[in-house]
């Protein structure tokens, strides 16, 4: 017979400790990330942290009864969902109840005023041009009015906001840094717009400031009745601002208020909206390379495109304030930025952004056109004390299913069973510091379905684990000793547990897909469990048997080693005997 090549292994070994030391590796590496994250619990959804609650109802517009539909709901719900998630609020969960009203609920530990902000802005968002702006705050008895002209005031210096140092501008984002010109404010004019967030009012003939300028110094105009609202208006009474723009049609002009970026109010009698924030196709916010400030970028749809086209054109012809258009949200003034050229497809808004105003703005553009406007009706504060009721009964079951789970495997497997445990634990370390570090990654909370999930894994890892047992035993019962049975009984076990998994993980993948909430909660446990119960099974159970087979407790079959002969009911080979030839009776 000839002698075994050196240095061969047998079929399916490969080399159990490298995978070993690659899991491990893996598992040292998240628990550091999740250290130096400085996060070591998973974020908690709003049914076990707590949170706020809104409820929002829907209302039409005059002459627009029939908006408040099935359709226009569930796009609201889509685009609030969006905005508020869009802010980092993990797990927010937003839905229809009835036929007019959508619930909002923003767990605890999150930017909940901010959310509020956003959830509670969900009027449609338009672009209309400036006709007329002055200061929104009672200036005191005697002092001068703001000037149009010169340079800017304190505030706006301390903000870095004087465009002649090339402050607040913006371009097309094709070509390069534009040439600055002068205007009548004293501030650079760009190709494209100047997010002008503190507008001076318009000068006079006299070179003094007219804070509310003649109907005749707009063209067009605003009517009387509108200059009246417009002048008895200030902007820092929440009651004035907000009643301001009720009852104000697109089609119509409109008074409104806004913040400039030294914090104070301005005021402003707005033309008809020539854009709305439905043909935005995209809004972000990111820092401008050649400047390193934070700049908002703007795409629009071919009819937006045209839409913005024309008015641009129209507005870079006009004289200050009128060149400026403001991005109205909820009948305020988000920005105002001013033309001083032709755009269209897209544009680029610049100023004093810091990276938080400059997302918000981007947030607004991106998801502040809602088919319907919304009232707060409601804001309660949820507690989490219902859900750690039910936390702790969940776990509870879970425990005991996991001592069941451990008990049948000691009492059957014997010593198999410490494989099954310690992989158990390996696969419950991956579970636990993947879901701590997907909390600040993507957003990802733990509410009671994602515990249901986990607990539900337990169940699909041990299968794997005995399916791989049983066909070790098989080879064994077949008279292979345990070696050489392992290696043989790998790729048949190997096939039914990645068709188990599969199943599994395309269940959980359409449930994630066909449902909403926090059923998708549980979906994503359960995809994320089985995924790893793969890794686990490959790179941890399979090698480490492979090594305990070589270990005299395992190989001789020990009583305890849950791989005796006996139990298993292998009977021993039967030795040929040699057969003897009788001899020929000899004749006498």
């Amino acid at each position: 017979m000839a002698a075994p090549k050196k240095g061969r292994r047998q079929p399916g070994q490969g080399r159990p400790g490298r995978a070993l030391a690659l899991i491990l590796i893996a598992l040292v590496a998240l628990t550091g990330g999740m250290f130096l994250s400085g996060h070591t619990t998973p974020r908690l959804g709003i049914d076990l942290a707590g949170g706020t609650s809104i409820t929002l109802q829907a209302r039409s517009e005059p002459g627009q009864e029939s908006a408040v539909n099935q359709t226009n709901m569930n796009t609201a719900v889509g685009i609030i969902e969006r905005r508020v998630n869009g802010l980092g609020v993990s797990e927010a969960e937003v839905q229809t109840q009835g036929t007019d009203h959508i619930i909002v609920n923003i767990p605890k530990g999150t930017n909940e005023k901010q959310a509020r902000e956003q959830v509670g802005t969900t009027a449609q968002l338009f672009f209309r041009p400036v006709l007329q702006l002055a200061s929104g705050e009672p200036a005191p008895e005697g002092s001068p009015s703001p000037s149009a002209s010169g340079s800017p005031d304190e505030a706006e210096q301390g903000d870095g906001d004087k465009a002649t140092e090339g402050g607040d501008k913006a371009t097309d984002g094709k070509s390069g840094e534009p040439e600055a010109t002068p205007t009548t404010q004293g501030r650079a004019a760009s190709g494209a717009l100047k997010a002008d967030a503190t507008p001076s009012p318009s000068a006079s003939a006299d070179g003094k400031a007219d804070p509310t300028p003649s109907p005749s110094a707009s063209e067009g105009g605003a009517d009387e009745a509108l200059m009246k609202k417009f002048e008895a208006l200030t902007c820092t009474d929440t009651k004035e601002r907000t009643a301001a723009a009720e009852g104000t049609k697109p089609s119509e002009p409109m008074v409104g208020c806004g913040q400039n970026s030294a914090g104070q109010w301005e005021k402003y009698i707005l033309g008809p909206a020539a854009v709305a924030g439905t043909e935005i196709d995209d809004a972000s916010a990111v820092i401008d390379e050649r400047t390193g400030q934070w700049i908002v970028t703007m795409d629009f749809s071919s009819k937006g495109a045209e839409a913005f086209s024309k008015i641009t054109s129209e507005l870079k012809t006009q004289q200050p304030p009128m060149n400026q258009f403001g991005i109205v949200l909820d009948g305020e003034v988000v920005s105002a930025p001013s033309v001083q050229t032709t755009l269209s497809k897209s544009a680029q808004i610049s100023g004093s952004f810091t990276q938080e105003s400059s997302q918000e703005l981007a947030n607004m553009l991106s998801y502040g056109a809602l088919p319907l406007s919304f009232v707060e009706e409601s804001v309660t504060s949820v507690t989490a004390a219902l859900g750690g009721e039910q936390l702790e009964a969940g776990l509870i079951a879970g425990g005991i299913g996991l001592i069941l789970v451990i008990v049948y495997l000691v009492v059957y497997y014997r010593g198999l069973s410490l494989i099954a445990i310690i992989s158990l634990l390996m696969s419950a370390a991956l579970t636990y510091t993947i879901m701590v570090l997907l909390g600040p990654a993507i957003g990802f909370a733990l509410n009671l379905p994602a515990v249901c999930g986990a607990i539900v894994a337990i169940g699909i890892t041990a299968d794997s684990f005995i399916v791989f047992f049983e066909r070790v035993r098989d080879e064994i019962r077949e008279g292979r000793s345990l070696q050489p049975a392992v290696a043989r009984g790998w790729p048949r076990a190997r096939r039914t547990i990645l068709v188990s998994d599969f199943v599994s993980f395309l269940s959980a993948a359409v449930l994630f897909v066909v449902t909403v909430g926090k059923v998708q909660g549980f979906a994503f446990t359960l995809g994320l469990t089985t995924l790893l119960d793969v890794v686990v099974v490959f790179f941890f159970t399979k090698p480490l048997l492979t090594i305990l087979a070589r270990k005299k407790f395992f190989a001789s079959g020990h009583p305890w080693s849950g791989l005796d002969p006996k139990r298993l009911g292998v009977k021993p080979p039967l030795r040929r005997a040699r057969r003897t030839v009788p001899a020929d009776p000899k004749e006498a």
